[in-house]
């Protein structure tokens, strides 16, 4: 293991991270509300802590191997999200203690959404502009950011971007070199933000709105300037253009390019895994509308369906973005939308949940072996459109979605230890581990009512549920460890 060419890297990411601090200290400047001198003292210290890691290692220029790349994503993140609680902290007009600040920042630069905020509409711009420049820095993964940039220092980023990607399928680049394809990566998700920031401009937001929600909705993240959140607004039209939105992040981005570059719409249509996710979409709006009209929940019919759309695309793609308070329709549609959110998004998506291509493959890894015992002497093949999966990414999935499910026992049992009811427990470990933010019972509104330990195991859980649970659990293998 080469722990000092990682503490190099991980200072030079540091250094680069705590630039993002000086965007939301010129926003405080800009409506001189105060939080200024927080996010200058933030970037000093970040800054220099950075420093400090990179300066002894400077020299340290080896090549990064697979097991390098895991521990340095996890010491990035985790990192990253610990310097991410300085702002919190620092400013005076927010006063949260060191639990609460964590949790803000963790849940922010996971994309999970969930909050111990209230009265969000009453805090200084600069945290609110900082916390969703948190999520959309998340969104896409920060890493990639760094893989884009790194090569420039003389750090290759294949083994970081392994890591970090999410998806069965790590090895399938869209440009022969990874800091290339990192870039591109970078350019659909910036244009995405622009183009969702003036559409939310032309559809009633002001500007600082706008940006803002633009960020946490490409991001798949869930924050808004408002605890009503997108509800605050009231406008059916913004509604809609944030479910489209939505769409299209939680959309493979490399389906994206290949729209983009062979200037066609037919890849979205070709691709089996945009195809399955749009079933999904689809299916869970019909579902959900069709509920609420039998139960009578809205005055008219146009109304109950954009309301029924916007709720089963946010929860469904973990976006977690509110318009009306869900937890308090009939039990079956918070609960299918839950259960909707772990399949999430598509792959290398900035969406959270198993990934609809993990789901489809254990669901066709299932057909499969019923047709085994109908017939033990047949010959079948996993297939995903029409090419074949190998058999050792099939064995991955299975894997994963063991590893996944201990994950949810264990902490939802150490969630329930901690004195939290079953349904506030089970929505929790779901939401946060799932990258979705908002759950049932106790934590329906906020998750400032729970218990300081329980907010530390979500913490965990929204660490497990952004860097897909392996890249977090191979840490705790001996054999990674060994030489």
């Amino acid at each position: 293991m080469r722990f000092r060419g990682i503490l190099r890297i991980l200072g030079l990411l540091i250094c680069l991270f705590s630039v993002t601090l000086i965007p939301p200290g010129i926003v405080a400047l800009i409506y001189e509300d105060g939080g200024g001198v927080a996010f200058l003292l933030a970037f000093i210290v970040s800054i220099t802590v950075g420093f400090l890691v990179w300066y002894p290692n400077r020299n340290e220029r080896s090549d990064l191997k697979v097991r390098d790349g895991f521990l340095l994503t996890v010491l990035f993140w985790t990192v990253l999200g610990s310097v991410g609680i300085l702002p919190l902290w620092f400013t005076a007009e927010v006063p949260l203690s060191i639990t609460d600040a964590a949790f803000e920042s963790f849940s922010g630069l996971t994309t999970t959404g969930a909050t111990i905020l209230t009265g969000i509409e009453h805090l200084p711009h600069s945290i609110l502009f900082y916390r969703q420049q948190l999520q959309w820095l998340g969104g896409m993964g920060i890493i990639v950011l760094a893989v884009a940039i790194l090569p420039m220092l003389g750090i290759g980023g294949m083994q970081l971007y392994r890591a970090e990607i999410p998806g069965p399928l790590k090895d399938a680049k869209m440009t022969p070199r990874i800091a290339d394809t990192a870039k591109h990566l970078w350019y659909i998700y910036v244009a995405l933000t622009a183009v969702c920031a003036i559409a939310y401009k032309l559809a009633g937001m002001g500007w600082f709105d706008a940006i803002g929600h633009a960020f946490s909705t490409i991001a798949v993240g869930g924050f808004s300037t408002y605890d009503a959140s997108i509800g605050y607004f009231d406008n059916s039209l913004i509604n809609t253009i944030c479910v489209v939105f939505l769409i299209l992040s939680s959309i493979n981005f490399a389906v994206h390019y290949a729209a983009i570059t062979g200037r066609s719409l037919w890849g979205y249509f070709r691709d089996p895994e945009a195809r399955g996710f749009i079933f999904i979409q689809v299916t869970l709006i019909i579902i959900v509308f069709m509920t609420v009209l039998v139960h009578k929940i809205f005055d008219n019919t146009e109304t109950a369906f954009n309301q029924a759309m916007f709720q089963a695309v946010s929860i469904s793609t973990t976006a977690g973005f509110a318009t009306t308070d869900f937890a308090s329709w009939p039990l079956f549609l918070p609960i299918l939308l839950i259960f909707a959110s772990f399949i999430g998004g598509c792959a290398s998506s900035t969406a959270g949940g198993l990934k609809v291509v993990r789901v489809m493959l254990l669901f066709r890894q299932g057909v499969r072996e019923l047709n085994r015992l109908v017939h033990p002497q047949g010959m079948y093949s996993v297939k995903l459109g029409k090419r074949i999966v190998p058999p050792r990414v099939v064995e991955a999935v299975w894997g994963f979605f063991a590893a996944y499910a201990l994950v949810f026992v264990v902490i939802m049992l150490g969630l329930l230890a901690t004195g939290l009811d079953d349904i506030t427990a089970f929505s929790a470990t779901a939401a946060c581990l799932n990258n979705l933010g908002p759950g049932l019972g106790d934590v329906a509104a906020n998750y400032a009512g729970i218990p300081d330990t329980a907010k530390w195991l979500l913490v965990v859980a929204m660490l497990f549920g952004r860097l897909e649970v392996f890249t977090i659990l191979v840490l705790l293998t001996p054999t990674f460890w060994r030489s």
